[in-house]
C-alpha cells in the first residue's frame, strides 16, 4: 500500500497518479486518509500528554504522604485516576483510526510511473517492442496494430488439435472436477513438463534460485502480496482453515520476505519457482474461456526479485529481456505492450505485457505480466532493507513476472506449428521433449 509520507508530502502527485489510473474518488479517498492521520496523530499526542502529566502527578503522590497531606495526596490519585482513563480512550480512539487507517489505504491502488501511459482500456495500451516489425511508443497502440502475422498452416484451433492428437482431454476435467479442469495426456502431458522444465532451466542459467512453495497461504500472506481484500472473488477459499490457493507463486515467494530486514549487499534476491495456479475467473465467458485459452487450474514459473529502489529499474528491463529470450526460443511471434493507468493491475506502478499470437483464433494470447510494485507491496510486508552507507532501515522494492505461464503458451505452440504430418516441436523444447514432432 501507499506510504502515509508519500500520501502526506506528495498529496498532489499521488491524486494525479490516481487519477491516470482511473481510479474513482481518489481526492476524496485522499483527503480522508489524511483526515483519519490526523485523528490518529493527535490522539497519540494528547496520549503522549496524559501520560507525561500523569507520570508527573504520580511523583508528587508520594512527597505529600509523607509531608501528612492526605487529603491532598488523595486528590492527586483522582487526577491521575481520571487521566488513565482519559488515556483508556485515547487509546481506543487511537486504535481505531489506525484500524480505519488501515482499511481505507487497503482500498487505494498503487500509482503508476511518469512513463504510463494515460489510458481507460486495453485499446490504450502501447506496443513497445514486436518480433513481426519496428513500434513506435505512443502511435503503436493495441487499437491501431496492423502486425498480425499470417501463418498459413495454422488451420486448426488448440482444443481441436489437442482431441485429434489426444494431448487434452477437457471433457474428462468436466468429470473429475468441472469446467476449467484439463486432464494432459500422453504429449500433451510430456509438452507440459518439458516447458515446465526448459523454463526453469533458462531460470536457473539466468540466476534465479528455484524455491518450491506451497500453494495455500494464509490471509496474512493474500494481504502481503495485495491479493486481500480480494475485491474480485477471484481466489479459491478454504473456509474450514482460513486457507487460499495461490493464483500465482508470487504470493508464496514474495512473502518468504515479510518481515524480514535484508543487508543491501545480498540484493537483488532472485527467485524463481514452479506451481500450480488457481483462479476463479468469476464472471468469465464466450470465446475467450474456450479451451486453454482461460482456465481455473494451471501450471506457471514465476520469478520474482526484491531490490533496492535505485536498482529496481535496470531489475525491470532484465526481467523482460529474460521472458523475451524465452519467447524468441520458442520461436513464437509475440510483442510487448507497456500497460496504460486504466488498464494496469492494483498493485503495479509498471507493467508489461507478453502476447502470443494465435493464427487459428485471430487473437492475441497473453502469457506473460512483468511487474515493478515499487514499495507499494513492500510496505505492506514490512519488507526492507538495511542500508548498507546510512544504516537506516528502508522498504525494499518487489517485482514478479510470469516466464512463463504455461496454457496459452501451449495453445499457440500447437497452432502455429501444426503441420500436415503433426504439430512441430520448437528445437528449444527437442532435447527435453526427445521428439521434434507430436503426430
Amino acid at each position: 500500500m501507499l506510504t502515509l509520507k508519500l500520501i502526506t508530502e506528495q498529496t498532489e502527485h499521488v491524486i494525479a497518479g490516481l487519477e491516470k489510473k482511473h481510479f474513482a474518488g481518489a481526492r476524496q479517498a485522499i483527503e480522508q486518509v489524511i483526515a483519519v492521520d490526523r485523528e490518529r496523530r493527535e490522539a497519540q499526542t494528547q496520549l503522549d500528554q496524559n501520560l507525561a502529566e500523569a507520570k508527573k502527578l504520580a511523583g508528587e503522590i508520594g512527597k505529600l504522604m509523607k509531608q501528612g497531606l492526605k487529603d491532598d495526596a488523595d486528590a492527586v490519585k483522582a487526577q491521575v485516576a481520571t487521566l488513565k482513563e482519559m488515556g483508556k480512550n485515547l487509546e481506543e480512539k487511537k486504535a481505531q483510526s489506525e484500524q480505519e487507517l488501515t482499511r481505507l489505504l487497503c482500498q487505494i491502488p498503487n500509482i503508476p510511473y511518469d512513463e504510463v501511459p494515460e489510458g481507460s482500456c486495453a485499446e490504450d495500451n502501447w506496443v513497445v517492442k514486436s518480433n513481426l516489425k519496428e513500434c513506435v511508443e505512443g502511435r503503436d497502440t493495441v487499437g491501431n496494430w496492423d502486425a498480425n502475422p499470417i501463418i498459413e498452416t495454422a488451420r486448426l484451433p488448440h482444443w481441436e488439435l489437442a482431441r485429434k492428437y489426444n494431448l487434452i482431454d477437457f471433457d474428462l476435467g468436466v468429470k473429475i472436477t468441472g469446467a476449467g479442469f484439463p486432464v494432459y495426456r500422453g504429449m500433451g502431458a510430456r509438452l507440459q513438463r518439458a516447458l515446465i522444465n526448459f523454463f526453469l532451466d533458462e531460470a536457473r542459467k539466468s540466476g534465479y534460485e528455484e524455491i518450491m512453495p506451497p500453494t495455500v497461504v494464509n490471509a496474512a500472506s493474500g494481504y502481503g502480496t495485495g491479493q486481500l481484500p480480494d475485491k474480485e472473488g477471484q481466489m479459491y477459499h478454504c473456509d474450514l482453515d482460513d486457507l487460499y490457493l495461490i493464483p500465482t507463486a508470487e504470493v508464496p515467494v514474495t512473502n518468504i520476505y515479510r518481515d524480514v530486514i535484508l543487508d543491501e549487499k545480498d540484493l537483488p534476491i532472485k527467485n524463481c519457482a514452479y506451481t500450480q495456479c488457481f483462479r476463479r475467473e468469476a464472471g468469465s465467458y464466450g470465446k475467450d474461456v474456450r479451451g486453454l485459452n482461460r482456465l481455473h487450474e494451471f501450471s506457471k514459473i514465476e520469478i520474482v526479485r526484491i531490490d533496492t529502489p535505485e536498482h529496481s529499474a535496470e531489475s525491470h528491463k532484465e526481467m523482460l529481456a529474460h521472458v523475451e529470450g524465452l519467447l524468441q526460443k520458442l520461436e513464437l511471434p509475440y510483442r510487448i505492450l507497456r500497460l496504460c493507468g486504466g488498464d494496469a493491475s492494483f498493485t503495479s506502478a509498471i507493467c508489461y505485457d507478453f502476447e502470443v499470437y494465435s493464427e487459428a483464433q485471430q487473437r492475441w494470447l497473453e502469457v506473460s505480466s512483468v511487474s515493478n510494485f515499487d514499495t507499494y507491496q513492500a510496505n505492506r510486508l514490512k519488507c526492507r532493507y538495511r542500508n548498507a552507507t546510512t544504516r537506516k532501515t528502508e522498504l525494499c522494492h518487489t517485482l514478479n513476472g510470469s516466464a512463463l505461464a504455461l496454457p496459452r503458451i501451449v495453445a499457440a505452440l500447437l497452432e502455429n506449428n501444426q503441420t500436415e504430418d503433426g504439430i512441430r516441436i520448437p528445437a528449444a523444447l527437442v532435447p527435453y521433449m526427445g521428439t521434434d514432432i507430436i503426430n
